[in-house]
């Protein structure tokens, strides 16, 4: 028989369940669904039969198994109704429970249930004898009220044992047996339908008799006991029982007497106390491994564990009990507690939303207060500014001519910056505030009188410019008179010739006088473009710190190698994980390299002018290795650092800072440097505005 022994539970494993799993507050809705799903089957809404005749459950839709026999349909019935793993499930235990019922109580399956198992029929169609001490023989009650039959082949017909003193061999034992020359690996087909545990057969020697005997172990609960009765009552009805058996010994001893060939059948019954005390092999087999009880000991046995286990949970229950009420206790002080700060908590919050909201109310009217401030200040500082920048274009104007000049606006960029710190420490205090409009004020006053002073001096330069010019226009007009006087000499003109004479000192003089000024300019411009030199240098160290990061116009390191090619090449060739520590070190050793006098890598070449200029040799041998190694990028790094090197420091090769344009990558000139410090402290007025 094919049984579902996942959800099949027996007898004492149900009791053991039922005594867990009881809770009062689903017991009621449980037997609520129970009833409704007993009355529905009555209707005959479900459908049970499938039509190879088989059986399926109605409450189990989505499972695999729909080819049940009745048999198996019940034990799975049951096995759900009280299973612990359907604890959860109410509802399928109560729908499971009410098909167990239904199966039992109707005629038609009731009748079909009674015929396949051996218990007796409810719905009878035949008169039942009356029973008397032979009949009680063999029958049994089983704990679930079911009735077994016992081992004559009218055992499906026949009604309980009233006293249950019958003793069996347990664990449940059914005997075959077949007539001499049955092959004893027969005997496992003929029972593969009853489930059995084992079957061991046992062989007789010749001289114990022809017989062939099995004995077919089943299991030790309940459901064994139904399976062996059910092969009881299989071989019964067939008149293959113990009696025929004992018949059967009789007539084929005839027939053997007579050489007359029958057919070999088997027989089969359940191990009772007679089958147990018997002197033959099948006895000595089951006092060796089974013992002989009635089923009202075995029933006692298998209740005293339950009974245990039943005290055992009762105590833990009270247990649990005992624990509940001490955790409602400690929830109700908990609430109690929890209530209490809640209150606290929103009188703290009140105060907490009040508090926050003073503080906002002032917080606003200082950010009022402060936001007019800045506005008064933002305009005060944008007329300065306004100014300044005014000035500061009429500077740049003349710094081309006057390095004095560029070094005041150096001068003047660094008060700038001065001022842009002191116009960010304004906002912080009112004091501050005034003390850097005084700053400011008198900064604008020292600038005004610079850019006089310059004035004053760019227009004496520009008068000595104006005389020099007119003092070559008059030699190179007295050199075209003294020309025309010399062409129209005579030998008779001695006026002429005095008057060449005066011309030529005069020319002399006015040559000598022009040497001196433009001498003496030359030495100013020289002094100018020091002057210049010293201001950019100037402007350099006061300008590093301003800017420095990524700006438009910067400081660069002429002469220093740029390490993002360097970076870029390690990260190929030497992967992600020590890359960056393989450019330091490679950049380090070249940068040595670009310091030492004794590597000259550069050639002469001619120029477009026609003049000779000194560039890098691509040809040389250090710069060809290092561009196989590390590719065009790092060798271009290289080659831009030695033509920046002998730009600005052939002699002693160490980096020289420089105004740099990183915009148009090229050397920045002062009034760019200017412009772009003066955009510089424009930018936090502007960023105040936008608040």
């Amino acid at each position: 028989m094919d049984l579902d022994m996942d959800d099949y539970m027996d007898p004492y494993e149900e009791a053991i369940a039922a005594s867990e799993g009881e809770e009062s507050d689903d017991s009621d809705a449980e037997s609520d669904y129970e009833d409704k799903s007993y009355g529905l089957l009555k209707s005959g809404k479900h459908r049970l039969r499938n039509p190879d005749g088989t059986f399926r459950c109605p409450f189990c839709p989505g499972k695999k198994k729909q080819d049940y026999k009745l048999k198996d349909l019940l034990q799975h019935a049951d096995g759900i109704g009280v299973s612990s793993k359907h604890r959860r499930h109410g509802r399928q235990r109560a729908f499971h429970r009410a098909f167990g019922r239904f199966v039992r109580e109707d005629p038609s399956l009731a009748h079909e249930l009674a015929t396949i198992v051996g218990l007796p029929d409810p719905y009878p169609t035949v008169a039942t004898p009356k029973p008397d001490a032979a009949a009680d023989k063999g029958k049994a009650v089983l704990p679930n009220g079911h009735i077994t039959g016992g081992s004559s082949s009218a055992a499906a017909t026949q009604g309980p044992p009233q006293d249950g003193k019958e003793k069996f061999a347990w664990p449940w034992c059914g005997i075959l047996a077949a007539g001499a020359g049955f092959n004893a690996d027969g005997f496992a087909d003929r029972v593969a339908m009853f489930s059995p545990e084992n079957i061991v057969p046992l062989v007789f020697d010749e001289s114990q008799g022809m017989e062939c005997y099995a004995i077919v172990r089943f299991a030790p609960g309940w459901g064994g006991f139904s399976d062996a009765l059910a092969l009881e009552n299989h071989f019964s009805m067939n008149k293959l029982g113990n009696k025929e058996w004992e018949a059967s010994k009789t007539s084929s001893g005839a027939a053997l007497n007579n050489g007359a060939v029958s057919e070999i059948k088997v027989y089969g019954w359940v191990a009772r106390e007679v089958e147990y005390t018997a002197g033959d092999l099948v006895g000595r087999y089951l006092r060796k491994h089974t013992n002989l009880n009635t089923i009202d000991e075995i029933t006692k046995r298998q209740r005293e564990p339950m009974g245990k286990v039943v005290a055992k949970l009762a105590s833990q229950l009270q247990a649990k009990n005992q624990h509940v009420q001490d955790l409602e206790t400690k929830t109700n002080a908990t609430e109690f507690s929890i209530a209490r700060l809640e209150a606290d908590n929103r009188k703290l919050h009140e105060e907490y939303n009040e508090a926050m909201r003073n503080l906002h109310r002032k917080a606003r009217d200082n950010a009022v207060r402060i936001f007019q401030d800045n506005e008064n200040l933002k305009l005060e500082i944008e007329n300065n500014k306004r100014e300044l920048i005014s000035r500061a274009k009429e500077l740049e104007k003349l710094s081309a001519e006057n390095a004095n000049d560029r070094k005041r606006l150096a001068e003047l960029a660094d008060e700038k910056q001065k001022t842009k710190d002191d116009k960010s420490e304004l906002e912080l205090a009112s004091i501050e505030q005034q003390r850097n409009d005084e700053d400011i004020l008198k900064l604008v006053e020292d600038q005004k009188r610079e850019k006089e002073d310059a004035l004053a001096r760019m227009l004496e330069l520009e008068k000595e410019l104006h005389e020099k010019r007119e003092l070559e226009l008059e030699v190179t007009r007295l050199n075209g008179t003294l020309q025309v006087m010399k062409h129209l000499e005579g030998d008779d003109d001695g006026d002429i010739h005095n008057k060449m004479e005066k011309l030529s000192e005069r020319l002399e003089h006015e040559r000598k006088r022009l040497e001196e000024m433009s001498g003496e300019l030359v030495k100013k411009e020289r002094e100018s473009n020091d002057e210049l030199q010293e201001a950019r240098k100037e402007l350099i160290t006061g300008l590093d710190d301003i800017l420095s990061g990524r700006t438009a116009i910067g400081i660069k390191r002429m002469g220093e190698l740029d390490v993002r090619p360097f970076e870029n090449a390690c990260r190929r060739k030497y992967g992600n994980d020590d890359y960056e520590m393989r450019a330091a070190e490679l950049i380090s050793a070249w940068q040595d390299e670009i310091k030492k006098p004794a590597w000259h890598p550069y050639k002469f070449i001619k120029a477009d002018d026609g003049t000779d200029k000194e560039v890098v040799n691509n040809d040389d041998p250090r710069l060809r290795e290092l561009w196989l190694d590390y590719g065009d990028d790092v060798c271009n790094a290289v080659k831009i650092a030695l033509s920046e090197v002998n730009e600005y420091n052939p002699s002693g090769r160490y980096v020289v800072p420089e105004l740099w344009n990183f915009q148009k990558n090229r050397k920045a000139t002062m009034k760019e440097v200017f412009r772009y410090i003066f955009q510089q402290m424009e930018t936090p007025g502007k960023r105040r505005r936008g608040r």
